[in-house]
């Protein structure tokens, strides 16, 4: 939006006028050999394969700063004589009207968007189906590929979780084979649930910025997240948006990489559950939970279909940050849905924008 777009932009408009001047005088122009032949070559698309990883040189001063040594952040069995022995869980049903159990003892998400409560995106990562789950849009009734993601599944590598309702095996967007160059273990027609992990003890507005393990991105400043008083929901929260893969490039969105996608005309990014919860991934679960909580959850109730490329394009994005990425370049294991006894009873299904 320079110059540059200024001059094409009124090239564009005079093109347009000109158009419509030879459509009045001849209504209907075939074009000729010889001017098939003369008109300019189209530019290509954007090669992804040239983008070079970042240098990974300077002091980075996140690196580490996942609190070790303090048992306090292990995992910790969730039930004892009936006791959930953890704070609220994740990942809930975010179907709206739906509501957890556990007394959340007057502690309400961010209802506003994170940057306005003065968080920073620290990390994007996503896992193998959703771990949210949402009727009608990612469930246990949703379906997807009988491919490699449900042979890893069925192994015990990697858990699969919920699955949208778009997969149509007789469409070639769902089946066609993309030529992916930097994300790893990726398939058209799965479902993946995209997190952006954000903090205000983030190094935001740095080179620095983005960090795996995202934990280091979310505590690299010292003194502002606290665990008394509590103040963990405040600071730390998580975009979360669930994906089916095509490959189409109808379904292109060019920056997947800072956060979650807003396009009103398919109502992506409108209508946000958020709650409070913990940390996710697949070493947790309804045995096991996770200490790393409260947090803030903002998910998005919709699966939305999202074009191959934009996934390779994020992965570029990520290959290109100071720190290494790489762990977070694939597909991670879902965690499975929690029970009601160990999510929260304080949802909020009020759009995330005042706009809305």
């Amino acid at each position: 939006m320079n110059i540059v777009a200024g001059v094409l932009g009124v090239t564009t408009v005079g093109f347009m006028v000109s158009t419509i001047v030879l459509a009045t005088k001849s209504n209907v122009h075939t074009h000729t050999a010889a001017e098939i032949d003369h008109e300019p070559p189209k530019p290509p698309a954007p090669a992804l394969d040239v983008i070079l990883t970042a240098p990974r040189s300077g002091a980075n001063p996140c690196d580490g700063k996942k609190p070790s040594g303090d048992s306090y952040f292990d995992n910790v069995e969730c039930m004892k004589d009936g006791v959930l022995q953890a704070l609220e869980q994740a990942g809930g049903n975010v179907t709206i009207g739906y509501e957890g159990n556990f007394d959340a003892d007057g502690r309400e998400p961010i209802t506003t968007p994170f940057f306005e409560a003065g968080l920073c995106a620290v990390n994007v990562h996503w896992h193998l189906g959703s771990e949210h789950l949402s009727v009608g849009e990612y469930d246990t009734e949703g379906h997807g590929p009988s491919d490699i993601h449900e042979r890893r599944a069925a192994s015990g590598k990697v858990r699969l979780g919920s699955q949208c309702h778009h997969y149509d095996e007789n469409d070639v967007t769902f089946t066609t084979e993309y030529d992916w160059k930097f994300c790893h273990d990726m398939e058209v027609g799965q479902t993946y649930e995209v997190h952006w992990p954000q903090s205000a003890a983030g190094a935001c507005g740095t080179v620095d910025q983005y960090q795996s393990p995202f934990y280091d991105g979310v505590f690299c400043n010292d003194g502002i997240i606290t665990l008394n008083p509590l103040n963990t929901y405040t600071k730390i929260g998580v975009q979360a948006q669930v994906f089916t893969i095509v490959n189409d490039e109808n379904y292109y969105y060019p920056n997947l990489f800072n956060g979650m996608l807003v396009d009103d005309n398919v109502g992506m990014g409108k209508e946000i559950t958020k709650y409070t919860g913990s940390t996710t991934g697949p070493s947790r679960n309804n045995t096991i939970c996770s200490k790393y909580t409260p947090i803030t959850w903002q998910v998005d109730r919709k699966c939305n279909k999202i074009s191959a490329s934009t996934f390779d394009k994020m992965c570029a994005d990520m290959k290109s940050q100071k720190d290494d990425m790489s762990s977070d370049m694939h597909p991670h294991g879902a965690r499975e849905h929690t029970t009601n006894d160990m999510t929260a009873d304080n949802f909020e299904y009020r759009y995330l924008r005042t706009d809305a």
